[in-house]
Parts: structure tokens; C-alpha cells; sequence
């Protein structure tokens, strides 16, 4: 199985080209032809050949690693690294935040303008709580399609002003791309920047307000898929993920998980 996860789009693929069709694809041979080319524009994408292991993604970790981009940890040792996409407040961030402190946990939020705009007390308790906010573009345009290092540059540095204004302190260099689309020169241009670009390793379709999954759909996910080194991407907008937080944390403890920083990265 291969899945795409794209936050409003996701990939099949049509020949040598990428076709956004599907939210799942079954297969042989999809990692070659979603292998990363100086040509190429993807969604990230992963696949699971076997519960509790390390997933494959479109790329590899070691050439990820040449643009400073990660899609996991040290998959030796039983650590999460818990981040979440935010675009905008959907009203559960504060109770993210609690079950955070409870159980110890820091997470990496990465903030779209919107946010930090419209929600700047929020992103100062972020802050003061000892989590990473990270750089998900101001906008949250889909990054592959810009060519150009002026207006790329923009996205990011725009941002990093904004959350200044808000904290008073200079933002990580953490990237996440937009619905996870990116293309070879995209990753250079976050690197140029200073910046790891961070993609994941366990995900879930969790974004969609009207459609959210149940608990038990969530569950089935994130149990059985969690893996030694996971980098793993929620959307804090998720009713689902608010519900579901002290119990899945508690789970993952219980499996022997502990949690790590992008900064151990």
C-alpha cells in the first residue's frame, strides 16, 4: 500500500507523471517512479510494508539528508518526534496544550500566517511552554510551484517577521512544505535559507472539519503504524486528535515510546 498525503490533494501516478487522483494507491514499483529527480514535483508520499516498521517514503532518508530534510529520527531508539500543522484555530489548540503538559510531551506546532495573526496569545503559550513553532509559509501556497528564490524566500521570510513581532524571538529553522508538495529545488532553497525541511513519518487523514474520523479510525492509524524514530504529523484543527490525545499519548507510552525535539534531529 502507498499512501499520499497531501492536506487537500493526493497522488496517483499516470505514466513518468504524477497525476493527483487518489487518497490511496495499491501496487508494485510506485517508489521508483515517485523517486525524487531534479524534475519532479511531488506530494510526500510513504509506504508501510510492515506494522512497526520503518515506512519508505518517495525519498530516501540519505538523499533527503543532502538538503538537510528528514522524514525521520534515529530509528534505532524508541522516540517520537509529535508535531502539528496549524493554518488557522479551530478551538482545540488549548486543550492540545494541556494534554501536552500533562503528559510532558514538547511538540514542534508548524504555524501558517493566519495563525499567528489571528491567534497570537496562543502561539506566545506555544512558545513560553517550551514547544518549537516551525515555518509553514506564510500563505500556505503549494511551494513546488514556485521557481523562483525571491518569491520562495518571501513565503519563509515573511513568516519569520511575523512570529518576531508576536514572540519577540527569532524562529527555528524548521520547514515543513504546504500539503507536503516539494520539488528538488524547493528543498534546496529551504537549505540555502538555513533551514531542515521536516516531513513525516506517520500521518493520517485528519484534516477535513465536516468529515472527521472516528476514534477508532484514529486509533487503527496510529497504533499499529508508530515505529522507533516516527516523526508524526496531526493537524491540531482536528476535533478528532483533541479527543483522542491523552489516550494515544498514553498508548504510545505504554508501548515503551518516548519523545524527542527536532532539535535532536
Amino acid at each position: 500500500m502507498y499512501v499520499i498525503f497531501g492536506k487537500r490533494s493526493v497522488t496517483a501516478l499516470l505514466s513518468a507523471a504524477v497525476l493527483i487522483t487518489a487518497l490511496v494507491i495499491s501496487g508494485t514499483g510506485i517508489r521508483d517512479n515517485l523517486s525524487m529527480t531534479a524534475s519532479t514535483d511531488v506530494n510526500w508520499g510513504l509506504s508501510y510494508p510492515q506494522e512497526g516498521g520503518t515506512p519508505t517514503g518517495n525519498a530516501g532518508a540519505d538523499e533527503l539528508k543532502k538538503y538537510n530534510a528528514f522524514y525521520t529520527g534515529n530509528t534505532s531508539e524508541k522516540k517520537i518526534y509529535l508535531t502539528f500543522d496549524a493554518g488557522y484555530e479551530n478551538g482545540f489548540t488549548p486543550h492540545i496544550l494541556d494534554v501536552l503538559k500533562k503528559h510532558k510531551v514538547k511538540a514542534a506546532f508548524f504555524l501558517v500566517g493566519n495563525f499567528i495573526k489571528t491567534s497570537p496569545e496562543l502561539v506566545r503559550r506555544i512558545v513560553s511552554e517550551g514547544h518549537t513553532v516551525g515555518n509553514h509559509t506564510m500563505t500556505h501556497p503549494d511551494m513546488s510551484a514556485i521557481s523562483d528564490e525571491d518569491s520562495f524566500r518571501k513565503e519563509i521570510t515573511e513568516l519569520e517577521k511575523l512570529y518576531k513581532d508576536v514572540t519577540g524571538q527569532s524562529m527555528k529553522k524548521y520547514y515543513r512544505p504546504p500539503q507536503g508538495k516539494y520539488s528538488p529545488e524547493n528543498l534546496s532553497m529551504a537549505k540555502k535559507l538555513g533551514y531542515k525541511t521536516i516531513f513525516w513519518s506517520l500521518a493520517y487523514v485528519d484534516w477535513y472539519n465536516d468529515d472527521q474520523p472516528s476514534e477508532d479510525e484514529a486509533f487503527s492509524k496510529l497504533i499499529p503504524r508508530i515505529h522507533s524514530g516516527a516523526i508524526v504529523l496531526l493537524h491540531s484543527t482536528s476535533e478528532t486528535n483533541s479527543k483522542i490525545l491523552d489516550e494515544l499519548l498514553t498508548k504510545w507510552e505504554k508501548l515503551g515510546y518516548s519523545f524527542g525535539t527536532l532539535d535532536e534531529l
